[in-house]
């Protein structure tokens, strides 16, 4: 079951570390969230934590593991992550598990312009794409930001949210029924965008600085390996190549894309600037995010809501077609 709105939560932070960084760095980058700590100066006394040099933690690598672990629960124990503003937050069923879905709709009498999904990182929650939501329901959607299922199944999160567009689409658990949806994925949950892409009533996909899970040595990925077959108009919008977004492993998506609208890349972009709020940790590992590339973030998000869901019905041309 999801962790109520304003619980204690802990959770990792998204540094595309499923691939192939060590433990110690995936312990490091859990998350704690400075905004919603109850007591001032606790958020710079974890950062210290957290960024202690390695050399100075104990030689054996188990201990040092379990020792940043024993930290992080301590922090856990402290830190409250207070929920993004929505209109109403569900418990529903996405691939075989209960998940909490933060709706946020548009003003009643609004007109309904379609739904835009939008998936968080790896080991994130739905809360760190909340502010973009409320930005697309003020312009007329109805967004939808859900805790994704899993944590290391892409394909079973791409499943749950291919089930969440025929949900939106079929009516009553959200409100009337949505024929035109955009995926928007950030980092690992662009993964699970992408994958989901291809599902009937999905118009448009964004992706947001986004992971690629390899193996075989590099050899086979799976966003790079499915990108070939989708029709489905894409926006890609990068950071440069970090340690953060696996050293941009996903960008050969570009080269394969059919229906590819834009592939940007952000100068001196940081990972933590496609998240809206973002948080401490984040900056902590990844670098601080800039308010002048975050707007460049929700630019694109607009710009792809006003091409893929259009108030007046009307569909822009394609700008990059690949055939």
């Amino acid at each position: 079951m999801p962790t109520p709105a304003g619980a204690r939560r802990v959770a990792g932070f998204d540094a595309a570390a499923a691939n192939a960084a060590p433990p110690w760095v995936i312990v490091s980058f859990m998350r704690l969230s400075s905004r919603a700590s109850p007591r001032p100066g606790r958020a710079a006394c974890f950062a210290r934590l957290f960024s202690r040099p390695a050399d100075r933690w104990p030689a054996d690598p188990v201990v040092r593991i379990v020792r940043r672990v024993a930290l992080a629960l301590l922090a856990a124990a402290w830190t409250v992550v207070s929920p993004a503003a929505a209109r109403g937050t569900l418990d529903h069923e996405l691939a075989g598990r209960v998940v909490a879905i933060d709706v946020h709709a548009p003003t009643p009498g609004q007109p309904l312009r379609g739904a835009a999904i939008l998936a968080h990182g790896f080991t994130r929650s739905r809360t760190t794409l909340g502010e973009h939501a409320a930005a697309l329901a003020a312009a007329g959607v109805l967004a939808l930001t859900p805790d994704l299922p899993f944590t290391f199944d892409f394909r079973r999160n791409a499943q749950g949210l291919a089930q969440l567009v025929g949900t939106l689409r079929s009516g009553n658990v959200f409100g009337p029924p949505v024929e035109r949806v955009v995926l928007i994925g950030f980092s690992a949950g662009a993964l699970s965008s992408l994958l989901a892409a291809a599902t009937p009533g999905v118009v448009g996909y964004v992706g947001l600085d986004p992971f690629d899970r390899t193996s075989d040595g590099g050899r086979r990925a799976l966003g790079r390996d499915f990108a070939p077959t989708l029709r489905t108009e894409v926006i890609v919008l990068r950071a440069p190549p970090s340690r953060c977004n696996a050293e941009a492993v996903a960008a050969p998506w570009g080269g394969r894309l059919q229906a590819l609208v834009s592939d940007r890349v952000i100068a001196n972009g940081s990972h933590c600037d496609f998240e809206a709020p973002t948080d401490w940790m984040c900056s902590l590992a990844c670098g601080a995010a800039d308010s002048e590339r975050q707007a460049i973030v929700r630019a694109t998000l607009l710009a792809a809501i006003d091409r893929w869901l259009p108030a007046t019905g009307e569909r822009m041309p394609l700008l990059n077609p690949r055939r």
